[in-house]
């Protein structure tokens, strides 16, 4: 089937030089084959035919040739011919009979469409494929051929099959898909309640069940690490382990009215999340709400299971975020949530009348244009958290001016004294 023309003028369509298209690889792909009988033969003016073996007396093969001829052969001089998935192949370490004939004729295949060019390897750069079974496999140490090429296919192909979670060994690898899925609801978190991993499909829930059923079976402490490049979801694979167990370690006691006032357990240790995201991440250009710092974070569960508390250790604050940050980053969450006016009167309150706040880097820029609903929500939720864990308004005075500091002295002129009224009252 002749190929379309392509474009013409200062700037035509490259495409049909360099790629076969989806309808010649259809025609391709339903040609009849038979690799019992197909084969190459030698010819003198066209190097080989293609041939249909009909007959085999001892080391002499009779093959019909196009036109309806039928010749002698000896075997050895017969080639096997490639299934119709490989024609017009481009790369030619991926025949399945690699062979005189076959490349001469995919070479010739690809210069009748207009195809010039072929890529040769070394054998070393060569990794071997994996049979079809193991198609979107759940766990990669299952693969026969665990290579890096084969890792990537794997991961690259549940990916757009939009299953984010993959199991390597006693590794879950995630890939951060940059969008919401409903994987973490309670119904998800219900399927994953007891069952061991090969039971379940491969999820972080299925990782943090294990570890909570070996620490009640063993009675010994269990460690998660996640880690990863910025962007990968390391924040958010965290907040899910947290969810998990303050749910699975939930007090089924009912709670009097003091308690129900102060929140529970479970919504004081999920709670700390919006207020660490707060002061400890901020915007960089590889990921919007970048942790710039490390934390070490325990979980604490009664002899029955019960969750009995938490504590958090951070490391390696980056502090000169705050004063100085790079091209298309910015300072941390809070003073923008603070400062973006979404709610009136936010920023009078917290702020009370510094007139230097005016003066913030890029602030009237990305306050219209980056502050979003989702940080003003995690704003709020870090006052819940406040309320929830029973910071009176002293307290919150105190946290707030830190904030008004940190906010106005990096921008204070030259010779401008900086006046802090109000903080005899908070000592």
């Amino acid at each position: 089937m002749p190929k379309p023309k392509p474009q013409e003028g200062e700037d035509p369509d490259p495409t049909p030089y360099l790629f076969v298209s989806l309808e010649q690889k259809r025609i391709d792909q339903t040609k009849p084959y038979d690799a019992k009988k197909a084969c190459w033969v030698p010819d003198e003016k066209e190097g080989y035919l293609l041939g249909e073996i009909k007959a085999t007396k001892g080391d002499v093969v009779s093959v019909g040739l196009p036109g309806g001829e039928t010749k002698q052969f000896r075997k050895d001089q017969l080639s096997q011919v490639n299934p119709p998935k490989f024609e017009k192949s481009e790369d030619m370490a991926d025949l399945t009979f690699l062979n005189e004939a076959s490349v001469l004729h995919n070479l010739k295949q690809r210069y009748y469409h207009k195809l010039i060019y072929t890529r040769d390897y070394k054998k070393d750069q060569l990794q071997q494929v994996n049979p079809p079974k193991y198609e979107k496999c759940e766990d990669m140490s299952n693969l026969t051929y665990l290579n890096d090429a084969s890792v990537l296919h794997n991961l690259k192909q549940r990916y757009y099959a939009q299953l984010i979670y993959t199991y390597s060994g006693l590794f879950c690898v995630a890939i951060n898909p940059y969008k919401r899925f409903p994987v973490y609801t309670q119904r998800c978190a219900k399927l994953y309640r007891g069952k061991r991993r090969n039971e379940v499909p491969p999820h972080i829930f299925a990782i943090s069940d294990g570890a909570y059923v070996n620490m009640l079976t063993n009675s010994e402490n269990q460690s998660m690490l996640i880690t990863g490049e910025s962007g990968a979801g390391k924040t958010e694979n965290t907040k899910k382990v947290i969810a998990y167990f303050a749910t699975v370690g939930a007090s089924t006691k009912k709670s009097d009215d003091t308690s129900q006032k102060k929140g529970s357990l479970e919504d004081q240790v999920v709670q700390t999340n919006p207020v660490l995201e707060a002061f400890g991440n901020a915007k960089t250009v590889r990921n919007d709400n970048s942790s710039r710092f490390g934390k070490f974070i325990r979980i604490h569960f009664g002899p029955s299971g019960k969750l009995a508390g938490a504590d958090i250790e951070t490391y390696l604050l980056e502090k000169a975020r705050v004063i100085s940050q790079q091209t298309l980053e910015r300072s941390y969450h809070i003073f923008y949530q603070m400062m973006s006016g979404s709610v009136k009167g936010l920023k009078v309150i917290y702020l009370g009348s510094i007139s230097h706040v005016a003066k913030i880097k890029d602030l009237q820029r990305t306050c219209t244009s980056m502050i979003s609903w989702k940080i003003l929500y995690q704003y709020l939720c870090g006052l819940s958290y406040l309320d929830i864990n029973e910071f009176n308004y002293r307290g919150t005075t105190i946290v707030n001016l830190m904030i008004q500091g940190k906010t106005t002295i990096p921008n204070v002129d030259d010779g401008e004294e900086l006046q802090l009224t109000d903080v005899r009252t908070c000592t």
